[in-house]
């Protein structure tokens, strides 16, 4: 078994044994520090019951440090009972407790990394491209929001799987695949819960993650799903990621990771981007649409409803869609392309260009603009 997948059920020992949630997080870390250090020499023979040993030693000589600093006793001084480490798995609960609803965002995903995923605070720093420092004030902020929660309160199934996603779209950064970890930590989820969503999210994932070759050229370049070598795709990934998709769609308990995984398969199914099915994509935006009524999901759907029906759908798709909403113009440029208006297209691609939100995106929205308006010369 990996070293970070004990990381949960440890932490939940430690919990049970009377430790409050930051304390046992910090003190699990310290002992995967001194794993890290011992074991390539002396591998224990109960790696489970070896974490667990020295981060309640951990955790009690910092609990007898403050009750000395502090003048008092605290009542978790008492030595637990020598025996076997209990097989309760406290990870879902885990889940729970790093995707509290009271977290932000940020701060929800750091801790899943650290807590759930067994990260350290340099590693997930790394893949933020933030300081050090400034991750460990997030993760510490992040913990004592949640110190009063406990583990057997129920959390919200949603809550997790919107962090485990945005953890996937963090992608690569320094040596963590967040990509892969999210995809980890999912199939993990999926052993815990017996909830067709989470199997959407994973074939979602999956879907996704078997295009990453493709996705960028030379320099970083950002290459669109139409232009992609589709010989790069991982066809083992779509292969199992479609799988997935059927058992849970199988379930007939549609939700909006189970739809936005339908419309990936549909993508990867395709041989070559003329050979898309987007009828049926357009069909299943309308059911993301029933599920979430989410304006992005609208204006995808106008990408859509373009291809499939023409670029003066698309067009009437989009004028459902709110102005301001990120992508808007770049999506508004693409479909005056394809209607013939060269002209306004530029210009659009150029104003895309200027809200992008990555050097990539700018970037490729840039080179838009400038092919468009090669086309207008004679």
């Amino acid at each position: 078994m990996n070293l970070r997948e004990l990381v949960p059920a440890v932490i939940g020992v430690l919990v049970r044994r009377g430790a409050d949630f930051a304390s046992a997080e910090d003190a699990v870390q310290e002992a995967l520090i001194r794993a890290l250090d011992t074991w390539p020499d002396d591998p224990p023979r109960d790696p489970k019951g070896w974490l667990v040993a020295v981060a309640w030693r951990k955790f009690l000589d910092a609990a007898r440090a403050e009750a000395s600093r502090r003048g008092r006793e605290l009542a978790v001084e008492v030595e637990p009972p020598a025996g076997p480490v209990p097989d309760t798995d406290d990870t879902l609960r885990l889940y729970f407790l790093c995707a509290h609803p009271t977290l932000p965002p940020a701060a929800a995903v750091a801790l899943t990394l650290r807590a759930v995923g067994g990260l350290t605070t340099r590693q997930i720093a790394t893949a933020h491209l933030v300081p050090e420092a400034t991750m460990a004030q997030r993760i510490s902020r992040a913990k004592k929001r949640i110190a009063g929660e406990r583990l057997d309160q129920p959390g919200d199934l949603g809550t997790v799987l919107r962090v485990l996603y945005l953890v996937f779209n963090e992608g690569y950064g320094g040596d963590v695949d967040l990509a892969a970890e999210a995809i980890r930590l999912t199939r993990q989820l999926i052993a815990l819960t017996d909830e067709p969503e989470v199997m959407g999210l994973l074939a979602l994932m999956l879907l996704h993650h078997a295009r990453r070759a493709s996705r960028t050229g030379p320099g970083g370049r950002l290459v669109p799903l139409g232009e992609q070598d589709r010989l790069l795709w991982d066809t083992a990934l779509i292969a199992e990621g479609v799988a997935i998709l059927q058992a849970a769609l199988a379930r007939d308990r549609l939700g909006e990771y189970q739809a936005q995984a339908a419309i990936a398969a549909l993508h990867a199914d395709a041989p070559t981007a003329a050979e898309t099915d987007w009828v049926q994509i357009v069909e299943w935006y309308d059911e993301l649409l029933a599920l979430t009524d989410s304006p992005v999901v609208r204006l995808n759907r106008a990408v859509a409803v373009g291809e499939a029906d023409g670029p003066q759908a698309g067009l009437a798709a989009l004028a459902e869609v709110p102005a301001d909403l990120p992508r808007y113009t770049a999506v508004n440029a693409y479909l005056h392309e394809r209607s013939g208006d060269l002209e306004h297209a530029a210009e659009l691609y150029s104003a895309a260009s200027r809200a992008a939100t990555s050097v990539p995106e700018r970037d490729h929205l840039t080179r838009e603009a400038a092919r468009v308006r090669q086309l207008l010369r004679p």
